[in-house]
């Protein structure tokens, strides 16, 4: 398959070891599709990173090769131990706070938007999570939602490996509008909701 780049806007997926492969690598593969180009960025030091089922990815580039003012989108898969990896990365951390300050988007799935709680960016939004990090994000302020996404403003939460095709979707939207995410539904044989 040929990338045929239909925008501009850039988006970088954060891999931490000990991350759910498929929430990382589903929303990054619909992005391509789409023509949205997107990075896969490890905060581990190198390029190197293990999921937590281990299997052995390789990012594009390191969080320290990052020019986060080059993005429009910051991504964070969940799974563990890889959602309390990427929530003690500090260069992380600073620059979801800065996007969401910003009114840039960003987004996360299953246990990461816990991190958003835990950081004060869920404080009277619409969410969703893993249901088990359901109070978190309620302790955190949000007002949770027991779906596959939720898009509130400009922050995007999802549930977890089972929504992950959704969550991408979700994402393209945001970028290229519900028409793009129509004309992918036939070329991934979308049988979902």
């Amino acid at each position: 398959m040929t990338f045929r780049q239909a925008t501009d806007r850039k988006v970088a997926v954060f891999l931490a070891n000990g991350l759910e492969e498929v929430e990382g690598l589903t929303p990054v593969d619909l992005l391509y599709r789409a023509g949205i180009p997107t990075d896969t960025v490890s905060i581990t030091g190198t390029r190197d990173v293990m999921s937590s089922h281990q299997v052995h990815l390789v990012a594009d580039k390191t969080i320290e090769e990052l020019d986060f003012d080059a993005y429009d989108m910051l991504v964070l898969p969940g799974g563990m131990p890889g959602t309390v990896n990427l929530g003690d990365c500090k260069m992380l951390t600073d620059q979801v706070v800065a996007f969401a300050d910003a009114g840039k988007w960003i987004a996360a799935i299953c246990a990461a938007p816990s991190i958003f709680a835990k950081l004060g960016l869920l404080k009277g939004r619409h969410a969703t999570s893993n249901p088990n990090f359901k109070d978190a994000c309620v302790e955190g302020g949000a007002l949770y939602e027991e779906v596959p996404v939720v898009v509130d403003g400009h922050i995007i939460t999802s549930r977890g490996m089972g929504t992950a095709i959704d969550f991408g979707f979700a994402i393209v939207e945001q970028i290229l509008g519900p028409e793009a995410v129509e004309d992918l539904k036939p070329r991934i044989v979308w049988q979902g909701r």
